[in-house]
């Protein structure tokens, strides 16, 4: 039986510790802010030993009251775009850099699933800010993969998108 937790991926926690590895090198601090993932990239990014002082903090933003209190996303925007969209997950990311500190912040929203009709299911939305550079955006439609492997998917896209930006 193979195991569904996305943290227990040899493949994955090896990617984080290179990433996490050059963060130290670099003295780079990063943020988190995620929803539907539910803090699974911090979960990440502090389980692994030596270079966790890397991470400066992460947000868990599961509702809009929570994106708009904790990142400052306009309450507006989330109206206007809703929460599973690209300005609400740039918002996100550029809220937890701004309110952290960090040099690089990177956001997750989404539906994991399974959902109501109109949600599609395996939509996520990714930003990675950065300081001095202008914020990343990527959309993965993942399908209706299963709620564990569409996680999966999403650290994942969160490392594909930081080795890109620290090469």
């Amino acid at each position: 039986m193979q195991n569904s937790d996305p943290l227990a991926q040899p493949d994955i926690a090896d990617r984080a510790k290179s990433v996490l590895g050059v963060l130290c090198d670099r003295d780079i601090h990063i943020a988190t802010a995620e929803s539907c993932t539910g803090g699974l990239v911090a979960a990440l990014l502090t389980d692994i030993e030596g270079c966790s002082h890397a991470f400066e903090r992460g947000f868990v933003t599961y509702t809009d009251q929570s994106k708009h209190e904790l990142l400052g996303v306009d309450r507006a925007l989330l109206d206007r775009c809703g929460a599973v969209s690209r300005p609400v997950a740039i918002a996100m990311a550029e809220g937890a850099q701004d309110r952290s500190g960090a040099q690089i912040a990177v956001s997750t929203t989404g539906f994991a699933g399974p959902g109501s009709a109109e949600d599609e299911e395996g939509l996520v939305h990714f930003a990675l800010a950065r300081e001095g550079c202008n914020t990343v955006h990527r959309a993965e439609s993942f399908g209706a993969i299963g709620r564990d492997a569409i996680r999966q998917r999403c650290l994942e896209t969160i490392l594909d998108m930081l080795e890109e930006s620290l090469t």
